[in-house]
Parts: structure tokens; C-alpha cells; sequence
């Protein structure tokens, strides 16, 4: 046995490498010294005069823990915007907080309970401002833990002054230009919140109906029933027609009572099964011939007419359809054109007022059933059943919602073409997925008028006066302009703490002459608050841009703050307020074996928050969990893929970790070795990394972060960690340290690792910055500040890798053969062997044959014999190595013990061991 000890004399790799798996540990000592160093102000100055890319945050609510949510949000932003900055933009990111509205006045108004409705409007709003502040610096702490860079000190807070003079200065610009007016027609009401919704405020689900057939008698025809279907009983109060379509084929048929049914003649068979009853067509006629037909209402003193409609359909029903133009938009639509009554006979809570006749003083929904009792009793009810079907709900209550005629303010969406502007400008902006172009616009086409009132506290006012004697409205751009000259310097809530005539001076109603003038007590939607950021803030900030070069979120927006952007863009700016529209899809659960997916949201109170998933995992699993989802459809999320996520992240750190380990004694200013000096196995490998360069900033350019996640997966695991790093273990331990092969492969390691820390750094920032901090010579203080690589065509050798793939095609036919000769105990370690490979070709023969000893080293054996080519087989014959083992090297040689001093080591080592001394 040798008294010296060898091991000494190898290049061992870095031991006490720090690189290991305690991400919660780790990560929060990183931020801190960022914040330390102020390294977000330091990236903004040194890209000062680059060229800018703006991708303006869309603000969420400031009513609660971030959640997992925010988290995939925040990340897609944050990895767009690092990116772009280490590709030279100037890519400032001013976060911004949505502070106003429902959603924190309902939840304040919930912690407090029963108290809340003992508070004054002021009271209540300084609670509601308090409670908004509060989330902020949470939701702030939380979206920094998560490796988030931006202005964070100086965010857009949509309650501060600056902010809401904005938004009263752009009600001040469309009031002049008329798009806002006040009308009574029907809105989506919560009876829960006591308050006007807009669309983007209503969420569909599941609800069971009753679903009824109702007989309406004819007047002057004894027997004879227009038949209407309804799954809403408690509207039945508020009909006032029953339209049918002129051009729709209709029939009278008599049924075994002897009675006569008015209905359409394609839903024959259908209404008289679920009427349970046989009818007989006696009569065919057009809907056009019903006309003048006047109908008596089942339980109103009042009659109801047949007029037209061009929206009857046989999709459901009879053909025949319940008209109730205070409870419906396209009811209203054509009781305008009929000048019906605008009746809804339903107060702020839900509760029917004495026009619902009998029903007057019941709530609506509990009043389905005595209704649907009632027809039962006095004959008119021909059919019921109980229909579950999407019903829309307020996004706050959960509730059900109805539709409910009432003054209300609006922008007009047709007025000076604002919706086909809105629509002409979306066809400019490039939309990721494509998908969402049509979407975006099918919402704008079909929407009606933004109802932009809201009945709460908690928000900007609507600037209006209201005549007390003549009742009218006085939006004058004039004093809209004064409040808000004031509300710039002291806020909003001087509207709710001051008099008219404190805010206005001596006003007049301009209709009556009246000097009896009270404050609006609405508020305005907080989506139309939102929706201004564009002038609040890409306007306002010196950093910024208008338009933004992109908005990203999930596609709920669609219908919510894409929306309001560009509809107050185009009818105050005249121009879209994005160049790039980007969206992600929703959080899924995925539960049970089948895994089964369940989507997740704040308000159904699903998901942890933030914190919770960032102390289990860390801040950077969760962000390769978000790149590695494709989040242009719902992303999945469960405890099993974020372990596979996390076994991702492990091998990934692990061949980083390596790489550093072992280039821990290079000086890349001193060891680097020329790109044409290189072994041929290095410039293989940084061939293919001049590859995977050009595939992941191709993906990042795409918006394609999944193939980030996969590429830079596929080239840890399978070029660098399966095969560089194991066949080159050799030649990196056992050379000289100054050896030109070892310092050939520390180059390539170099450039890989350091191209590697570059790649992950807008997905992983954090590990990203950990290895550029045991980075030899790096070329920033962190990598954040660092460019991202660009390939080199001229260091892609595609000829050199093709025959690379042909030498990895022996090697694994060689790795199988190996294995074989181990299970049936000829070998032990694969150093132990010598292989006889016959090629399949001459070609084969002399690629291998060219290798000479790199041959040994790429298949990890002692000793290789190229054998002549027999066939256009590929051949691999495994025997024991001869010679002895060196134990510094362990490679079996011939040579072992010829030098005298180093009896043990083969004649290799044995020299570098002497050059060493």
C-alpha cells in the first residue's frame, strides 16, 4: 500500500460549495442585500439611455394576501421585464394597487359585521383607506420576497390624490365631449351589495331555476292561451308584452282539455312533453299574423300585447317570450320601441314595492314559489320543472344577481363611434395568444352601455350635481374641472366632508334656475379608475410611456381592465393604450386520482397565500413552476407538480453547482484557452451551447417560457450533467492543473456556466445570482446587471456535432454492453474494462479512430481497440482491462509502476505527480 497520499495531488472539485437546497433560507439574505445595494435603481442607471420597453401592471386589489395567483402573474411579469433589461432595454416597473371599490368596502364591511352599519359614510371610508394601506405593504413584501424588481417605494396607488384627479379630470374630458349621460334602463343589481354591477363584475355559475310554462288568455277568445316560458317567476309581476318573431312559423293547438295553445311550431313536441300534455296542431301561421293580439296578464289588472322581436329564437321556450323591459336589455330594447313602461317593481334590496301587486313586501327570489303556487291555483301555470343552468353572480356577494331598470350614469358606447374605434384599434395590437383579439372584441361588440355608477362609499365620487326641485342632473365639465384642481391637492373625500357651496361657490341649476343643488352620492366603477392608469400613470411618470409596449394578465381581463383601458383610451386619447395584449390563463386545482381540476380565485378563498407556497418551496421553484406550465391555457397546480417541479430545480442547481466546483481554481483573465485551441469534446460543448442560446432567446422573445424551462432542463440533464460532466471527471481531476486539455474543458465550463447564469436569470434570479457570485472574473457585481448572451454563428459547428451524435450512438451502445459485463460480474467499474468496437462503416472507423485516447474518455474504460468494420452493424465487445490499476487515476494501463518512485501510478500520473513536487 502507498504511504503517499495522491489524493492530494488531483484537482478535486470545490467541496464547501455553498450552492445547496434551502431556498427559504437563502433567498431573503439575497434580497436583502439587493435592497442593501439598491440594485433595481443601479440596473435603471446603467440602462439610462437604452431604448425603452414599458409593460404597465395591471393593479390588483389591495384586499387581502397575495395568493398563488399573484404569484404566477407577478412572475410572468417579472420575467418579461428582467429579460428585456438584460437585452439592453430600459424596462422600468412601477407597481400599482387598485384601492377603491367593492371588493375592499365589501370586506371591511364584512370583518366588521353589524358595527359597519353604524358608521358614518366618512367613517367608513377612512376605515376602508386604512384597510387598503394595510394590504398594500403586505401584498408589497410579499411580491418582493417572490425575486419581483421595481419601484417599490414609489408604486401608483389609485386613492391618492394625483391618481384620483386623473380620473375627475377624465370624467371633466368626456362629459365635454358627451359620451357620459344619465338614463334608466336596465343593469346587472346585487341585492346583497346594494349595488350596480358592470359586466366585468359578473361571474357566471351554477344555479337552479324554476322553469315554467305560463298561460296568457287571450282577450276575446274564450280558451285560447299564448304560451310563454320563463325561468325567472318572480319577473312574471313586471310583464307588460309578449313578443314573437314576424318571420317564425306558429301554431294553434288544442289540447285533450279542450284549451288553445299559441306557440311555435318547431317546439311542438317539446313544450308538450314538458307539459305533460297531447297537442294537436289545428292551425299554422306566421308570427307576423299575430299581430294586434292583446293578451291579459295571469294576475296583474293589465293587459299584455303581442309585438315583434328579431331576438326570439327555438333555442328554448315556446317562441313566445315573457317581456319584461325593467328586468332585461333586449326587453328594453323593444319595449323602447313600443314605449312600454320602464317597470321594475323591486327596491335597492331585493324586496317587490306595492306595483308587484300580491307580492308586494317579499323578497324576489324567496318569492318564486308563492308565485309559481299562485298561477298553479288559478290555472295558468301549464308546466314546471327546476332547470340548473350559468346564472350570473356578483363577484364580491356570490349572490345571484338580477337585472334591474334604474337611473343610473353611462358612457354612451356608441357615441362618436367609440366602439367601432375601440374595435378599428385592437385589430393594431398584437394579441398572445392570438385567440384574444376575438375575444376582446366580441366583448366590446356585444356589451351594452358602461353603467359606470356604483351605490357604495369607498370609492371617487361621480363629480354631478342634482337638482333638489327639478330632479335634473348637472354634469358641467366647468365645475368637474374645479373639484378636481381641488382633489389634486387634498383627495377625494372633501366630495363627502363639504358643502356645495364650499366646493362650488354660488351654482345654479342651469334647467330651473334652482340654487338647491346636492352632491351625487354614487361612486364611480373602479374598473373605469383602473382602466385610467393609462393617463394616471404612463402618462404622469417621467419612467413611463403611453401607449405601453405591453399589459399583461390573466384573461379574465378580457371583460375587466383591458376593457376600461381602451374604451377611456380611445374616448380620451384616441389611440389603444398597448401595443401587445398578453394573457394567462387560471389556476386549476388538481384533486383525486383522475385529477380532477377545480378552478382557484381569491374570493372563493382557495388558495393559500403567497408566503405559505414561498416558505415550503422557495421564490425560485415557484417561478420554474410558472415558466414551466404553458400559462396561455389554465395552469394546473398540485402538490405532485410542484415535487416534479422541485426534482427539476435539484438537477438543474446540482450541474450548476458542478460546474462551479470544478472551475473554482480558474482565472478565466489568465487560464482561458483561444476558441480554435479548444479540445474537440469542448467545442462540442460550446457548440451546443451557442444552440441552446439561440432555442431560449427565441423562446423568451415568443413569450414562450415553458420552452425555456425544457430546454435549459434538457441541456443540464443530458449535454452537461449525463455526458460532459461525467466522461470529463477524468481529464479535469487527474491532469496537471495547468494541463491545455484541463484548462481547454474549464473554459468550455466556463462559458457554459456563465451563459447558464445569464439564461435562467429572469426565471431564477435568484439562483442565477448565486452562481455569478462564485462566478471567477465575472463581468458585473450581479447578473442582473449583466447583458444576455448572444450565440455566435461562427462557433456553431453543426458538421462537429453531427459527429458528436454519432460517437454518443456508440457510447450508448457501449454503456449497454458494459452493463451486461457488470450484472454478470466480468467488470466491476466500467474503468475495469477494454472494448473491441467494431464500427458499422469506414466512416465510423475513422471518426473513431481520429479520437485516439479522448475515445477511452468519452466511454469511461481504460482501454479502447477499433477493430475493422464487417458489417453495417455497429459492434461492442466488453473484456477486462489489462494492466494494473493506477490508484490516483484509476484507469487499468500497462504502464503502472514503471516510474520507481510511484510504484502505484501509471505512467500518466505518475508525471504529474513528479511535476507537481
Amino acid at each position: 500500500m502507498s504511504q503517499i497520499d495522491y489524493k492530494n495531488t488531483l484537482n478535486l472539485p470545490r467541496t464547501d460549495f455553498p450552492m445547496k437546497a434551502n431556498l427559504p433560507q437563502r433567498e431573503p439574505e439575497m434580497l436583502a442585500r439587493w435592497e442593501q445595494d439598491k440594485l433595481y435603481e443601479r440596473i435603471m442607471a446603467a440602462r439610462r439611455d437604452a431604448p425603452p420597453f414599458i409593460l404597465h401592471d395591471g393593479p390588483p386589489f389591495a384586499n387581502g394576501d397575495a395568493h398563488i395567483g399573484h404569484v404566477l402573474n407577478k412572475t410572468l411579469k417579472d420575467v418579461v421585464i428582467k429579460y428585456k433589461t438584460m437585452r439592453g432595454f430600459r424596462a422600468p416597473y412601477v407597481p400599482g394597487w387598485d384601492c377603491h371599490g367593492q371588493p375592499i368596502e365589501y370586506k371591511v364591511r364584512k370583518d366588521l359585521g353589524k358595527e359597519a352599519e353604524k358608521l358614518s359614510q366618512t367613517e367608513l371610508r377612512k376605515r376602508c383607506r386604512a384597510d387598503a394601506e394595510k394590504y398594500i405593504d403586505i401584498q408589497r413584501r410579499q411580491f418582493k420576497r417572490l425575486g419581483v424588481f421595481g419601484d417599490w417605494e414609489h408604486p401608483y396607488i389609485t386613492m391618492s390624490p394625483a391618481y384620483e384627479a386623473e380620473v375627475i379630470g377624465a370624467m371633466a374630458d368626456m362629459v365635454g365631449d358627451g359620451f357620459i349621460y344619465r338614463g334608466k334602463k336596465p343593469v346587472h343589481w346585487c341585492v346583497t351589495c346594494r349595488t350596480a354591477l358592470a359586466e366585468a363584475e359578473v361571474e357566471y355559475a351554477d344555479h337552479v331555476s324554476p322553469s315554467i310554462y305560463v298561460k296568457f288568455p287571450v282577450k276575446g277568445r274564450d280558451k285560447e292561451f299564448a304560451v310563454i316560458w320563463t325561468t325567472t317567476p318572480w319577473t312574471l309581476p313586471a310583464n307588460l308584452a309578449i313578443a314573437v318573431k314576424p318571420d317564425l312559423a306558429y301554431v294553434r293547438a288544442r289540447t285533450s282539455t279542450g284549451e288553445v295553445w299559441i306557440l311555435a311550431e318547431g317546439l311542438v313536441e317539446q313544450v308538450a312533453k314538458a307539459c305533460g300534455v297531447e297537442l294537436t296542431v289545428e292551425q299554422k301561421l306566421l308570427g307576423s299574423e299575430l299581430e294586434g293580439l292583446v293578451t291579459r296578464h295571469p294576475f296583474m289588472e293589465r293587459d299584455s300585447p303581442i309585438i315583434f322581436s328579431p331576438y326570439v329564437t327555438l333555442e328554448q321556450g315556446t317562441g313566445l317570450v315573457h317581456t319584461a323591459p325593467g328586468h332585461g336589455a333586449e326587453d328594453y330594447e323593444i319595449g323602447q320601441k313600443y314605449k312600454l313602461e320602464i317597470l321594475a317593481p323591486v327596491d335597492d334590496g331585493g324586496v317587490f314595492t306595492k306595483d308587484a301587486g300580491p307580492f308586494a313586501g317579499q323578497f324576489i327570489f324567496k318569492a318564486n314559489k308563492p308565485i309559481v303556487e299562485h298561477l298553479r291555483s288559478i290555472g295558468a301555470l301549464a308546466g314546471y320543472a327546476e332547470l340548473k343552468h350559468s346564472y350570473p353572480h356578483c363577484w364580491r356577494s356570490k349572490d345571484p344577481v338580477i337585472f334591474r331598470a334604474m337611473e343610473q350614469w353611462f358612457i354612451a358606447l356608441d357615441h362618436r363611434g367609440l366602439r367601432q374605434s375601440a374595435l378599428d384599434a385592437v385589430r393594431q395590437v398584437k394579441w398572445v395568444p392570438q385567440w384574444g383579439e376575438t375575444r376582446f372584441s366580441s366583448t366590446i361588440a356585444q356589451r351594452p352601455d358602461w353603467v359606470i355608477s356604483r351605490q357604495r362609499a369607498w370609492g371617487v365620487p361621480l363629480p354631478f350635481l342634482v337638482c333638489s326641485d327639478c330632479g335634473k342632473s348637472v354634469p358641467d365639465r366647468a365645475l368637474i374641472l374645479k373639484f378636481r384642481d381641488q382633489v389634486a391637492k387634498e383627495g377625494v373625500d372633501i366630495w363627502f366632508e363639504r358643502s356645495v357651496s364650499e366646493l362650488f361657490g354660488d351654482v345654479k341649476c342651469p334647467s330651473c334656475g334652482s340654487a338647491k343643488l346636492k352632491k351625487s352620492a354614487d361612486i364611480v366603477d373602479v374598473w373605469f379608475e383602473s382602466g385610467l392608469s393609462h393617463r394616471a400613470v404612463l402618462k404622469a411618470r417621467p419612467e413611463l410611456a403611453f401607449p405601453a409596449d405591453m399589459y399583461l394578465e390573466g384573461s379574465d381581463q378580457h371583460r375587466g381592465w383591458f376593457q376600461s383601458s381602451v374604451l377611456t383610451a380611445m374616448a380620451t386619447e384616441k389611440r389603444a393604450p398597448f401595443k401587445t395584449v398578453v394573457t394567462h390563463g387560471f389556476l386549476v386545482l388538481q384533486v383525486g386520482v383522475t385529477g380532477e381540476k377545480q378552478k382557484i380565485s381569491k374570493s372563493a378563498g382557495k388558495p393559500a397565500n403567497s408566503e405559505d407556497y414561498v416558505k415550503r418551496y422557495g421564490a425560485d421553484v415557484l417561478r420554474l413552476w410558472v415558466i414551466s406550465e404553458d400559462y396561455q391555457a389554465d395552469v394546473p397546480l398540485s402538490d405532485e407538480i410542484f415535487e416534479r417541479v422541485s426534482e427539476t430545480y435539484r438537477k438543474v442547481r446540482n450541474t450548476l453547482r458542478i460546474l462551479l466546483a470544478n472551475i473554482h481554481n480558474f482565472d478565466p483573465a489568465k487560464h482561458t484557452v483561444p476558441p480554435e485551441k479548444l479540445a474537440e469534446i469542448d467545442r462540442w460543448l460550446v457548440s451546443r451551447l451557442q444552440l441552446l442560446i439561440a432555442d431560449v432567446t427565441d423562446a423568451y422573445e415568443k413569450l414562450e417560457f415553458h420552452r425555456v424551462y425544457h430546454l435549459v432542463n434538457a441541456f443540464c440533464a443530458v449535454e452537461v450533467s449525463s455526458f460532459y460532466v461525467d466522461v470529463m471527471k477524468d481529464p479535469l481531476y487527474t491532469l496537471a492543473p495547468n494541463s491545455a486539455d484541463r484548462r481547454s474543458a474549464q473554459t468550455a465550463i466556463f462559458e457554459a456556466v456563465t451563459a447558464l447564469a445569464k439564461l435562467i436569470a429572469p426565471a431564477m434570479p435568484f439562483t442565477a445570482e448565486e452562481v455569478w457570485t462564485f462566478l471567477p472574473g465575472r463581468e458585473t457585481e450581479s447578473v442582473h446587471l449583466a447583458k444576455f448572451p448572444v450565440a455566435d454563428a461562427k462557433r456553431r459547428d453543426t458538421d462537429l456535432e453531427a459527429r458528436w451524435e454519432r460517437l454518443l450512438d456508440v457510447r450508448r451502445v457501449a454503456s449497454l454492453e458494459l452493463e451486461k459485463a457488470r450484472q454478470a460480474g466480468q467488470i466491476g467499474k466500467s474503468l475495469e474494462a477494454q472494448l473491441e468496437i467494431e464500427p458499422d462503416g469506414e466512416a465510423m472507423r475513422e471518426l473513431l479512430e481520429k479520437l485516439g485516447p479522448t475515445l477511452e474518455t468519452v466511454l469511461i474504460v481504460s482501454q479502447v481497440r477499433v477493430a475493422r468494420a464487417t458489417s453495417s452493424e455497429l459492434l461492442v465487445k466488453v473484456a477486462r482491462a489489462a494492466g494494473r490499476k493506477c490508484v490516483r487515476c484509476w484507469r487499468w494501463t500497462e504502464d503502472v509502476g514503471t516510474d520507481a518512485a510511484h510504484p502505484e501510478l501509471c505512467g500518466r500520473c505518475a508525471k504529474v505527480v513528479n511535476g507537481l513536487a
